[in-house]
């Protein structure tokens, strides 16, 4: 006779009741706020291809214009022989696109210019006090003094340097009196465009959950801000100028490790270490802040026309703070 099988009672060990307070915590694996987008920003500027891989994009550049120019005449001189009136248009729209071209061309050219006299005037001031030579340093004074001719925020300083000018016996006492006269407004402005890049960076950041929404912010702002401070110290560059820029401070703080975090940079701001317990998002968008606004102090040492000598060099505790404070925090 078979033996008939049945349900089978197991029975297991009272489970006790899970509260809140008894719950265990949640691991943080996702450890402390790093500024990954601003990593990601830096290094994608940064980046530098390899020499075949500039060739291959060049020649195809090239292949393309070549294609399009021949095209084009072609279009035009077959349209000529069809209708003279209609081709005597695209002709004319032809023209025009060649000249706005060459416009282009124009300006880029000036804009590379201008970003080289601001890094002459640099290096004529250095060998100046290097040789505490007071004629050298009179005329890198009267080139910028010319160079600011046209800004209105200036001119006060402007007719002050011209008083003052034969006051000054030694070439660092004439650049220290043009520093405070020429560059104190624009070294102001400069500081807040940094200051609104770091909060425009850090707001999307901790506001906006989107993927790769913070990267797109943090590359944009950052770009906008360092071709506002070129503009402000006169460079006033074009678009491959202000991206030769962008790449030359980007990829400079990349090679010393200026991109990147430590746990000061964080307390440097009010609450960020409390914040970025509360929310990651909130403390990413405070070390994106922060790592804006030292991206933001290198692009005005390689843009001002002059050294610091007497005037106070921006530290980036200073410029988080004045960004973020009443953002993320108390203001003062």
């Amino acid at each position: 006779m078979a033996k008939v099988k049945g349900p089978v009672l197991i029975e297991m060990e009272e489970a006790g009741e899970i509260t809140p307070a008894t719950a265990p915590a949640v691991p943080d694996e996702a450890g402390p706020p790093e500024g990954r987008a601003m990593k990601m920003a830096a290094r994608a500027v940064a980046r530098r291809g390899s020499r075949l891989g500039r060739f291959f994009w060049t020649a195809a550049a090239a292949l393309v214009s070549f294609v399009a120019g021949v095209a084009a005449w072609d279009f035009v001189t077959g349209l000529l022989e069809r209708n003279p009136v209609l081709g005597a248009v695209a002709a004319g729209l032809l023209a025009l696109f060649v000249l706005a071209a060459l416009l282009l061309s124009l300006r880029e050219l000036a804009g590379f210019a201008r970003l080289k006299r601001l890094d002459r005037m640099r290096k004529e001031a250095e060998r100046a006090l290097a040789a505490s030579d007071l004629q050298a340093a009179r005329h890198v004074a009267a080139r910028l003094s010319a160079l600011y001719a046209a800004r209105p925020e200036t001119e006060w300083g402007r007719a002050r340097l011209a008083e003052r000018r034969d006051d000054a016996f030694d070439a660092e006492a004439m650049l220290v009196l043009t520093e405070a006269e020429l560059l104190a407004p624009l070294d102001a402005a400069a500081r807040a465009e940094v200051e609104a890049a770091a909060r425009m960076v850090a707001t999307v950041t901790a506001v906006v959950p989107l993927a790769l929404a913070d990267v797109a912010a943090a590359l944009t702002a950052n770009l906008r801000m360092i071709r506002r401070i070129a503009e402000i110290y006169g460079g006033r560059a074009g678009t491959l100028g202000s991206w030769r820029v962008a790449r030359g401070v980007l990829t400079h703080l990349v090679a010393t490790g200026a991109v990147a975090v430590g746990d000061d940079l964080i307390q440097s701001v009010a609450g960020g270490g409390l914040l970025s317990k509360i929310s990651r998002r909130f403390g990413e968008g405070v070390v994106n802040g922060a790592l804006t606004a030292r991206v933001g102090v290198a692009a005005i040492e390689v843009c001002r026309p002059l050294p610091y000598l007497k005037a106070a060099r921006p530290t980036v505790t200073s410029l988080v703070k004045r960004a973020l404070s009443g953002l993320f925090g108390t203001r003062d």
